[in-house]
């Protein structure tokens, strides 16, 4: 074995263990966040709760960060791009709107409203905070950990996009395991793997486009399931 094809086998070997590492202490931090959620949460008041639900959404991201500090990696890696960042929002915005027309308008429309969600927010500053709940807190740790993180890792590990985007689906919908059911893992593993088709054939769709879309998306199904 010559020193490149060496020096490939170690770095794949890192990239694994890395994976495992970030993919472990991320689904840690799902179950203890669902703990917290079932048995903290309710505890404080509800300003602090808003608050508390944004942040503690980023501890998912906790583990993959400090391998990134560790091993000297940059967001720029991952897929964030600096240039044209209006565009990269609004593609976000456009992609969100036509899931939710495809995923959520249509089904409630034909008579399908229970499985779209049980919600009924009828103030205006609650369908606000959901907005930001779901970009700030859900959408951007979540991104950043499955399209961002793991996706990266697996690349490194095959070189190869339907290889990245598959394991990280997968992975993707088991995580919502702590706070649903098989039928919703099978679910955002589907968007999970349609928001990494979005990046892949998309032009301009960078991880900063998926964080909006998924956001917006999120939130959306909230909107419509209260005024439809």
């Amino acid at each position: 074995m010559d020193n490149n094809s060496k020096v490939l086998k170690l770095k794949t070997k890192s990239s694994i263990i890395q994976l495992i590492i970030a993919t472990c202490g991320t689904f840690v931090a799902a179950f203890g966040l669902f703990m917290f959620n079932q048995h903290l949460l309710m505890s404080f008041s509800l300003p602090l709760r808003m608050i508390l639900m944004i942040v503690t959404q980023w501890i998912f991201f906790l583990v993959p960060a400090i391998l990134m500090v560790v091993y000297k990696e940059k967001l720029s890696s991952m897929g964030f791009e600096k240039e044209k960042i209006p565009s990269q929002i609004g593609i976000g915005i456009l992609l969100a709107i036509s899931m939710s027309i495809i995923l959520t308008v249509l089904p409630i429309i034909l008579g399908y409203k229970d499985v779209a969600g049980d919600y009924a927010y009828t103030q205006t500053w609650q369908f606000a905070y959901e907005f930001i709940y779901r970009i700030l807190g859900v959408a951007l740790a979540e991104e950043l950990v499955f399209r961002g993180y793991i996706f990266k890792k697996l690349l490194q590990i095959k070189n190869s996009k339907w290889f990245a985007i598959i394991i990280s689906s997968l992975l993707f919908g088991l995580f919502h395991i702590f706070n649903g059911n098989i039928i919703q893992v099978f679910v955002t593993a589907f968007i999970g793997l349609v928001y990494c088709i979005f990046r892949e054939k998309i032009k301009g769709c960078t991880l900063l486009s998926l964080i909006i879309a998924h956001g917006v998306y999120d939130a959306l199904i909230v909107l419509w399931v209260s005024i439809l």
